[in-house]
């Protein structure tokens, strides 16, 4: 199996490229090798590969940015992956494409299921329901896998990371309570999608949710952080977490307040359940994040956080 991957320097695609290799030959293309936004190179730069799967784990991810570079967003979340689709539907190969959670707009109480009506709030999840439906009307042999909350050790831009840096300099945080979602280590995503691929054929293909299992707020989640890592010996200052409303931390972009996926459709096609949230972020600390490494700012964990 000749497989092409997309957004190999991302956190998703970086742990993609130790799982992919398992199942196919692997060539990882980052945004050296393609520019997203050159909308007219992309399919015959990838009909030129003859992939038999194409990965795309490329995004625009800057939720809040994107309000005000909503032409970009659309971009590279939308059209570039229409132009995947088309270049997958040239050469007859199959296309994963990685979605979010942002195509809901957190108004349901329970988990939203792969076919639960999507309204996106803000142009990040405008964007991506955008791709996946160019998508869906371009090839058949497609693969939508929405996820959700995703952190890692290699990626720059995560909350896990935030959090760790913060709690080293400050002794206290104020942190989002009222949005609840899943945290989603990106190892055990690459490992799904390491197994969904080989298993996707024309009684397969379609949509299909991923997040570890559980769900809690951003509070919540912080908490965990500075618990688990305290007990790993990082070296933190705070000593509380302030709970506080998303009215309280207004953000340009505006998120849904409950957005936790229903996962049980690919659990059933790779015979395996997700695990619980806890437990990947811990073996995440213990095996990927060193204590006391600098660690960078991101971005989007930012939105959840006020002196």
């Amino acid at each position: 199996m000749k497989i092409l991957l997309l957004g190999s320097q991302g956190q998703l695609g970086q742990e993609l490229q130790l799982t992919l290799p398992s199942i196919g030959e692997v060539t990882a293309w980052n945004r050296a090798d393609i520019d997203l936004t050159d909308l007219d190179k992309i399919v015959p730069a990838v009909v030129a590969q003859q992939p038999d799967v194409i990965i795309n784990a490329a995004a625009y991810t800057a939720v809040d940015a994107a309000e005000s570079e909503p032409a970009l967003a659309h971009q590279i979340n939308a059209a570039a992956p229409e132009c995947l689709a088309q270049a997958a539907a040239t050469c007859k190969a199959t296309l994963v494409h990685i979605s979010t959670d942002y195509v809901f707009d957190g108004q349901q109480n329970q988990p939203y299921q792969t076919d639960a009506a999507t309204n996106p709030l803000g142009v990040y999840g405008q964007s991506k329901r955008t791709g996946e439906l160019a998508i869906q009307a371009a090839t058949p042999r497609h693969a939508i896998l929405r996820t959700a909350w995703v952190y890692g050790a290699k990626g720059k831009n995560n909350f896990v990371k935030t959090m760790l840096r913060l709690g080293a300099e400050r002794r206290e945080l104020r942190v989002v309570y009222d949005q609840i979602g899943s945290p989603t280590w990106a190892y055990d995503l690459a490992q799904a999608i390491t197994q969904l691929t080989p298993q996707l054929n024309e009684q397969t293909f379609g949509t299909y949710h991923y997040t570890n299992s559980g769900a809690i707020s951003w509070y919540d989640f912080a908490v965990a952080i500075f618990e688990e890592a305290s007990v790993l010996g990082y070296r933190l200052q705070i000593d509380h977490v302030q709970p506080i409303t998303s009215d309280q931390y207004p953000t340009p972009a505006k998120r849904p307040a409950y957005s936790v996926l229903a996962n049980e459709k690919l659990a059933r096609l790779i015979g395996q359940t997700a695990p619980h949230w806890r437990v990947s972020l811990r073996k995440m600390l213990q095996e990927n994040l060193q204590p006391n490494t600098a660690i960078q700012h991101d971005h989007e964990g930012a939105n959840f956080i006020r002196r």
